[in-house]
C-alpha cells in the first residue's frame, strides 16, 4: 500500500464515519454519504479503490437502507394496531419531519400516524398508540441503518486494503 492509498483511505473514513453517524442522526444523510465516500475513492484511486462489484453492493445496501426507513416505521405502526391510514400517515409524516432536526423526525411519523387514525375515525388513545409504534419502528429502523452503514465501510475498507496489497 502506497503512502498516497493510506492518505485516501484516511481521508474517505471518517467521511463514512459521519455518514454512519447520519443513519442515525438528522440532517446527515447516512447511507448515501457512505456510498458518495466509496465512489469518490473510487475514481480518484482507480483500480486501488473499492471494486466495481463492491460499489454496486453498496449502492444496494444503500437502497436498503432507504427503504428500511420508511418500512420499519411503518410496520411499527401496524404492530401497534395501526390501519392502512395510520400506516400511510406514519410514512407520509416522516417527509416533512426530516427537515425539523430530531423533534420533527419523532414527531413526524408519530403525528402523520396519529391524525390519519383519528381522520378514519379512531379515537385520540389508540390514534396515539398507533403513532407510538411508528416513532418505536423509527427508531428499530435506526438500528437497522446504523447496522448497514457499518457494514458498508467494513466491506468497503477490506476490499480497498486487499486490492492495494494485491
Amino acid at each position: 500500500m502506497t503512502t498516497w492509498e493510506i492518505i485516501g483511505l484516511v481521508l474517505a473514513l471518517p467521511v463514512m464515519l459521519v455518514g454512519t453517524v447520519g443513519s442515525v442522526a438528522p440532517v446527515l444523510p447516512g447511507a448515501p454519504l457512505v456510498l458518495g465516500a466509496a465512489i469518490v475513492h473510487r475514481f480518484v484511486f482507480g483500480a486501488a479503490g473499492a471494486s466495481w462489484m463492491v460499489i454496486g453492493v453498496l449502492t444496494a445496501l444503500t437502497l436498503l437502507s432507504v427503504l428500511l426507513d420508511f418500512a420499519a416505521t411503518a410496520y411499527g405502526a401496524k404492530k401497534m394496531g395501526a390501519t392502512w391510514r395510520g400506516v400511510t400517515g406514519a410514512i407520509l409524516g416522516t417527509v416533512p419531519g426530516m427537515f425539523f432536526g430530531l423533534p420533527g423526525i419523532v414527531l413526524g411519523p408519530f403525528l402523520g400516524a396519529m391524525v390519519f387514525e383519528m381522520v378514519g375515525g379512531k379515537g385520540l388513545h389508540l390514534a396515539a398508540k398507533g403513532g407510538a409504534g411508528a416513532v418505536l419502528g423509527l427508531f428499530l429502523g435506526g438500528v437497522g441503518k446504523l447496522a448497514i452503514c457499518g457494514s458498508m465501510m467494513a466491506l468497503f475498507t477490506i476490499n480497498v486494503i486487499q486490492r492495494s496489497l494485491a
